[in-house]
């Protein structure tokens, strides 16, 4: 006897009931898909730092230069995780080099966005009284990628400097103290480059007119500038120190400013000019050599700056520190009368040893 067959209805209801168990696997394998790559994608990826930190790629760097920074640097914890996603979001084409800011608990995807971007954490640098090269060197050096060898190498270079009207004795004159903000991949020739935008600045119409009225350049101005920074603190007298060294070189005297003698010996520490530091030869000497020095003896202040440029007209030909040891200074017409103000600076001076 033959077997009766299953209706096909019976066939759909099974097929059905089949498809209904399968689907819960499907859509839980699913949601476990898209929660590992969002895990991947999403979870914090960095080290645990407490506070920002900044993560820098050099100039000419490649993707696996980076790959490579990421660790040496303590960024990020897991790099195959950030190369997995770095890679589908098309960054090992967009390595951007500079100094970008890294949060703590910060993900994959941020830190492929913020260094996909190119937008840097800029620098702040801060510039105050430099005396030499070599400090400019160091500060720059210390902040900036530009390294010493290149900063030393342009700063040396008088073909270089020639194009803006500077030389390697003048090349400080470009530097105005302040506060400036900079990308860190800044090259030795885009800093020196940006110095010099700030200068022209500084210098309006303004300070070239009383410039001119003391019959000075701008970089005669600062040389003097940097002569009185490093003689006195108390911005209250600069002008009238200023004026000193003035009437001076309008008299075709010879400066004799201590300062200038420091910077000849290259020893900032001494406290007291004997006669024998007065005889060091040195075009920065200016006991021995009449008119101004061939450059800066230190970066001065604008204030500073707009003290000689603003220095009233006075008789003074002579000062000296008071013996009280303020800061301040008396101020002579006379050599006669300059000499008795010295001479109890000396006994002073004489009676604490003071060498």
């Amino acid at each position: 006897m033959a077997r009766p067959r299953r209706s096909s209805g019976n066939r759909r209801k099974n097929n059905k009931h089949g498809t209904i168990r399968i689907w819960p696997w499907l859509t839980g394998a699913a949601l476990l898909f898209v929660m590992y790559f969002a895990y991947r994608i999403f979870r914090p990826n960095t080290y645990p730092f407490r506070e920002k930190t900044y993560f820098y790629i050099p100039t000419g760097s490649t993707y696996a230069d980076v790959l490579k920074e990421l660790k040496q640097q303590h960024i990020v914890r897991n790099v195959k995780d950030f190369d997995w996603l770095a890679r589908k979001l098309d960054y090992p084409h967009h390595v951007h080099p500079g100094r970008y800011a890294i949060k703590p608990g910060m993900s994959n995807l941020q830190l492929v966005h913020v260094l996909y971007s190119g937008k840097q954490a800029p620098v702040r640098l801060v510039i105050t009284k430099l005396r030499t090269k070599a400090d400019l060197i160091r500060l720059v050096s210390h902040h900036l990628e530009a390294d010493s060898l290149s900063m030393t190498t342009l700063l040396d270079d008088e073909v270089y400097l020639r194009q803006y009207g500077l030389d390697t004795n003048t090349a400080l004159c470009a530097i105005i103290p302040n506060t400036y903000f900079f990308f860190w991949n800044t090259s030795a020739e885009g800093f020196f480059k940006r110095m010099m935008q700030e200068y022209n600045r500084f210098w309006d119409s303004t300070r070239l007119q009383e410039a001119q009225k003391l019959g000075l350049t701008p970089q005669e101005v600062i040389i003097l500038a940097s002569i009185v920074e490093e003689e006195t603190n108390h911005n209250p007298e600069k002008p009238l120190i200023a004026s000193v060294y003035i009437n001076r070189l309008r008299k075709g005297m010879r400066l004799a400013a201590d300062p200038t003698v420091k910077f000849a010996l290259g020893d900032f520490s001494i406290r007291r000019i004997y006669s024998k530091y007065t005889l060091v030869r040195s075009p920065y000497n200016t006991y021995l050599n009449k008119g101004l020095p061939p450059g800066p003896i230190c970066t001065p202040s604008p204030a500073t700056i707009d003290a000689v440029l603003n220095a009233p007209q006075t008789d003074y030909l002579y000062f000296c520190a008071k013996a009280d040891f303020s800061g301040s200074h008396v101020f002579a017409s006379t050599y006669a009368e300059h000499l008795k103000n010295a001479r109890k600076y000396q006994e002073a001076l004489d009676s604490l040893h003071i060498q």
